[in-house]
């Protein structure tokens, strides 16, 4: 009901209609279904790319635009994050607000940039474009080691309400301690629940059916008195702006920046990938996309572990389940996903579903 009255994009499917559910309450219970660091850290990183894949498919499925430089502006906003706490002795919320706004300045002021000079020109040239600009930022990012930390990075507090050592309330709820940690979870879904939301709301709006128009014919949309152009631009802004927020949360959840972990070309690999396996143009995609690919990137290599040692009778297949060869097994299984699902998990659910009598 809240979908219907935010979009009226309803998942117009049983089994994804489960599925969301089944994935958002994992997330919301996440920190009170599992024990110990590693499943709360990729609970996390779920939330943080479920809007990072999300704004970038505003860009690429709603709106035909291959950009490169996503990575970019997650991580200016990591770095404001990152580099306004670490400059302070004592962090507090005024410090890391400041950093979050100077941030998202230099955001919007580099994604109308790239967008008046770069969007005016098609396809592969607006990528290489994109492609170069965020490589440049990523080289500078790694040189200015006084002000980023370089290769390094940089560590550093946060406000004492999302410090570990917080005690919000004495005693544990359902086997968790009440604490900072805790906190600072929940303040990540929080604000990935709102920044996906807002992004279900806008690409159902008559904004959102401009991009569409767009991406399916420009040359109509232009004839109809739109100014392809213009909503290009904001599409670039706002996909960027909200990738900056995604990047700041991921920032506040580490407590650490650095060029590897937010500028990395791996990141927009992964970024790719999960829209292609969730499926572009459609929100929800973001949402199965990324919980099954970092789900994967997290366990199939503990999974393979116990699956060699269970077949050590059995040295071939062993040796092809073998821990280290997780990355090959990780892409034979997107190869078969994109086979067995060439317009995403979310699109062929939903083709299913409209073909059934």
């Amino acid at each position: 009901m809240l979908i219907k009255f935010l979009s009226g994009d309803l998942p117009r499917s049983r089994i994804l209609a489960a599925l969301l559910a089944v994935i958002v309450l994992g997330l919301l219970l996440a920190p009170f279904l599992f024990s110990g660091a590693r499943p709360l850290n990729t609970a996390a990183t779920i939330c943080i790319y479920i809007v990072l894949v999300a704004s970038y498919d505003l860009l690429l499925g709603y709106t035909g635009i291959v950009s490169f430089a996503h990575t970019m502006f997650y991580g200016i906003g990591a770095y404001g994050i990152g580099i306004g706490l670490a400059s302070v002795d004592e962090p507090t919320w005024g410090v890391m607000l400041a950093g979050l706004a100077i941030a998202l300045a230099l955001t919007v002021a580099l994604a109308l940039v790239i967008g008046l000079f770069a969007l005016r020109v098609r396809a592969i040239f607006y990528s290489m474009i994109t492609l170069a600009v965020s490589a440049s930022f990523a080289v500078l990012a790694s040189q200015l080691s006084d002000f980023t930390g370089g290769e390094d990075g940089r560590t550093f507090g946060v406000p004492e309400v999302l410090t570990p050592g917080f005690t919000l309330l004495d005693g544990e709820v359902f086997g968790r301690a009440l604490d900072g940690r805790l906190v600072t979870y929940y303040v990540v879904f929080l604000g990935c629940a709102l920044l996906f939301l807002f992004l279900l709301r806008l690409v159902n709006s008559p904004f959102g059916r401009v991009l569409q128009a767009i991406r399916e014919n420009e040359f109509r949309a232009e004839a109809l008195g739109y100014r392809t152009v213009v909503y290009r631009i904001w599409a670039n802004v706002l996909a960027a702006v909200v990738a900056a927020l995604a990047g700041a949360l991921m920032a506040l959840w580490l407590r650490y920046v650095g060029p590897k972990t937010m500028l990395g070309f791996e990141v927009m690999t992964d970024i790719l990938l999960i829209v292609v396996i969730g499926g572009m143009g459609t929100m929800y995609g973001a949402v199965v996309g990324a919980t099954l690919f970092i789900l994967a990137q997290n366990y199939l290599k503990a999974l393979m572990g116990h699956a060699s040692d269970a077949l050590a009778g059995v040295p071939l297949l062993a040796a092809a389940l073998h821990p280290d060869r997780w990355l090959l097994w990780l892409g034979v299984l997107f190869i078969l996903s994109v086979y067995f699902f060439p317009v995403g998990i979310v699109g062929k659910l939903r083709l299913r579903r409209f073909r059934r009598p």
